[in-house]
């Protein structure tokens, strides 16, 4: 993606801030737990925290948290939500904390949104020594068929590359590259946790109008790619009759500064 695209659909989650934290799901604790387990303390930073889904588990670990996210209108649902989060405005390039000031450093669906040329000196910047980088994304499961047939009728801009699970690795693998600036990391690591949304046809249809590829798109032809998503989850036996659960994973990519 181009850094004017990404730009673009970077700064597009902001209008949709309320229907994010509505319909977007939390993280697995096993993920968590996985991305942190290798950190020397419990201070964590979530970046690019949006509404703080990550936030929220990080908080019900136990973990000592603070939240950076750059949109305003993200960053004031995250702090109605959890008002206790010391949550400040800035960015991956731009982070309002001293040097060495955190054991951890999470970024859940955010880290491919990051400009890792800037963010990757500032994140070893506020990093300690064998403090942890971790990105994590919510994934479908398409070895579901089911799944697997949503991702054809949604469409890329619905659920993308990162979005399942037959491509995350792949597709998330060198999205870390920190080690620009002098600091030295080690091997990346990646593992999934299962996880689920409990979703209906209604409300998984807004959690896919909520991704960014959606919400750039011209109203027309959002409503049509909606409509056929809806179409089809309220003609599948799976997901026309009420609640479901969507099955998903969290999968994590994780390096840790030397």
């Amino acid at each position: 993606m181009e850094q004017d695209e990404r730009l673009l659909h970077s700064s597009s989650f902001g209008a949709a801030a309320a229907a994010y934290a509505e319909h977007r799901p939390d993280y697995a604790q096993a993920a968590v737990r996985w991305a942190l387990d290798p950190a020397p303390g419990p201070r964590v930073l979530d970046l690019g925290a949006g509404t703080g889904k990550l936030t929220a588990t990080l908080v019900a670990s136990g973990v000592d948290v603070i939240a950076v996210e750059p949109d305003p209108e993200m960053l004031a649902e995250l702090r109605r939500a959890l008002p206790a989060v010391r949550a400040l405005p800035g960015s991956a390039e731009a982070i309002p904390l001293p040097d060495g000031s955190v054991d951890a450093v999470l970024a859940g669906n955010a880290m491919h949104w990051f400009d890792m040329a800037v963010a990757g000196p500032e994140i070893a910047r506020v990093l300690a020594p064998g403090g942890v980088l971790a990105g994590l994304w919510n994934v479908l499961d398409d070895r579901v068929d089911w799944v697997a047939g949503l991702e054809r009728v949604a469409g890329s801009a619905a659920i993308g590359p990162r979005d399942t699970l037959g491509n995350w690795r792949a597709a998330t693998a060198g999205l870390h590259l920190p080690g620009i600036g002098g600091a030295r990391f080690g091997s990346p690591e990646q593992d999934e946790f299962p996880h689920g949304q409990r979703r209906t046809a209604d409300s998984l249809a807004a959690t896919l109008a909520t991704r960014a590829g959606m919400l750039v798109m011209p109203e027309q032809e959002r409503q049509a790619v909606l409509g056929r998503i809806r179409a089809f989850l309220t003609g599948g036996p799976q997901t026309a009759h009420g609640e479901f659960t969507l099955p998903m994973l969290t999968g994590v990519l994780r390096v840790r500064r030397l």
